[in-house]
């Protein structure tokens, strides 16, 4: 099946003709900017909080990251589900599907994010106490979590209205969103923590109302838009068949997430044994390599709405092309970036805290994690080419045997003998490696099974 969808307007993009190389830079800057933006103004959160509400307040939004991501994650993985799909009906011309999914998408998000809102409110104590938060720190990470879970449907709209616009080539106006968004973050983190004192409550009403902007701008670009993914408020629904091909490609990837987030949590319990200013130096560290993550997931997005689209125009052999393209990309990026971090990794500490331990704590965390993050960029980017071509169940199972089942495995076996943060944190580098050699091989073997497939087209 060609390509019979037609641009509507000069936002949107036709991955299945022309050069890959240029368009794949085209579409991932712009998200790359959009994620950099939307870490920077996290980062100020961060900043904020830690100098003018202290190293414990700090502290508390440590543990809130990873168990705030097992949460979100599942239903997050939906909204990849309605990218690959969108991406696919796009590819292939078909507009009464096309029309479907959208509404059955934002549909979703409305429904997921009312499920979170009750999940976080009423979880939010009992994990972090699971986790061994500091009592010193807990009930500040718990009013965290509640104002921000209170936040849980507009952050779902944006997310997947955010999902719907990147499948068809879209990624400039969710940057133009995400900037307004981001600016009025960072002006009200200002306020309420300098002004009215409210500590990690007044960063977290902050977020919250920030995504209330970002949502109703996607959602409004959504109704105006005058092509294939017009949204009709009238039109809301969910369509059975697509919320199940939706969930078949989502939730393995949903759970994949949630999984990371758990091997995730684990970790963050054994570095809260290490005391709260481990937490906070580990916290600040986190937060500067997530620019890097940031960056390379914006090229893991562009292997799924191209291979999305090319796999339902069914041009195969494009396939190819994008997947090597996107992991010399997601390698460039990921040693540039974190060579950049490593450099500077005191002066970018030194925002966060001025206290010389925690600076050494988040030194100690970078100098494993950045030296080789292009292994975590570039698993991704496989997944990601692996779930734009419909599989989504073999990728979930290697990746929570590759990386979440080994980090389970390292706590309890390695890091139990040698109980240091750098055996810790070294479990990160060697189940990236593992779970990308594996993801490669899989490739490999579908690949040479859609060749068989391919009709010629190119």
């Amino acid at each position: 099946m060609s390509n019979t969808n037609k641009k509507t307007n000069k936002y949107e993009m036709d991955m299945c003709n022309g050069p890959l190389l240029s368009k794949i830079l085209i579409f991932s800057f712009p998200l790359m900017l959009s994620g950099l933006l939307q870490l920077t103004f996290n980062a100020a959160d961060i900043v904020v909080v830690g100098r003018f509400a202290g190293k414990e307040a700090l502290a508390a939004l440590g543990p809130t990251s990873s168990l705030t991501n097992l949460f979100v994650n599942v239903f997050m993985g939906l909204s990849i589900g309605a990218n690959v799909l969108v991406a696919r009906f796009y590819g292939a011309g078909q507009k009464k599907e096309l029309d479907d999914m959208v509404h059955t998408a934002i549909t979703t998000a409305l429904v997921s994010g009312l499920i979170l809102v009750v999940l976080g409110i009423g979880l939010a104590r009992p994990a972090l106490a699971l986790m061994d938060t500091p009592e010193n720190v807990i009930d500040q990470s718990v009013i965290y979590m509640w104002i921000y879970f209170v936040g849980m449907p507009v952050m779902m709209l944006y997310n997947f209205g955010s999902a719907i616009l990147r499948a068809i080539g879209d990624t400039k106006r969710p940057l133009y969103y995400l900037m307004v968004a981001g600016v009025l973050n960072v002006l009200l983190n200002l306020i309420f923590v300098i002004v009215f004192h409210m500590g990690v409550a007044g960063v977290a009403l902050a977020t919250v109302l920030s995504q209330v902007v970002s949502a109703g701008l996607v959602i409004r670009c959504l109704i105006l838009n005058d092509g294939s993914i017009k949204l009709d408020l009238k039109k809301l629904r969910i369509v059975p068949d697509k919320l199940f091909k939706m969930i078949r490609i989502g939730v393995p990837a949903g759970l994949q997430g949630a999984m990371f987030s758990v091997s995730n949590v684990l970790i963050q319990s054994s570095v809260n044994s290490f005391g709260y200013i481990a937490v906070a130096g580990n916290t600040a560290g986190q937060n500067i390599e997530g620019f890097v993550f940031t960056a390379m997931n914006a090229l893991h997005q562009g292997a799924v709405s191209f291979s999305g689209q090319n796999y339902g125009a069914r041009k195969f052999k494009r396939i190819a092309k994008i997947a090597w393209i996107c992991e010399l990309l997601v390698l460039v990026v990921g040693v540039i970036l974190s060579g950049i971090i490593l450099i500077f990794s005191r002066p970018l500490l030194s925002l966060y805290s001025t206290d010389p331990e925690v600076i050494q704590y988040g030194v100690n965390r970078l100098l494993i994690i950045c030296t080789t993050y292009f292994l975590c960029g570039m698993m991704d980017v496989m997944v990601g080419i692996l779930r734009g071509m419909g599989y989504a169940i073999a990728p979930m199972i290697v990746s929570l045997t590759g990386v979440c089942a080994f980090r389970v495995v390292w706590i309890y076996t390695i890091f139990a003998k040698i109980k240091t943060l750098k055996v810790l944190y070294i479990s990160y580098p060697v189940t990236w490696a593992i779970t990308f050699i594996v993801q490669l091989i899989m490739f490999l073997v579908i690949y040479r099974k859609l060749k068989v497939q391919d009709i010629g087209n190119t």
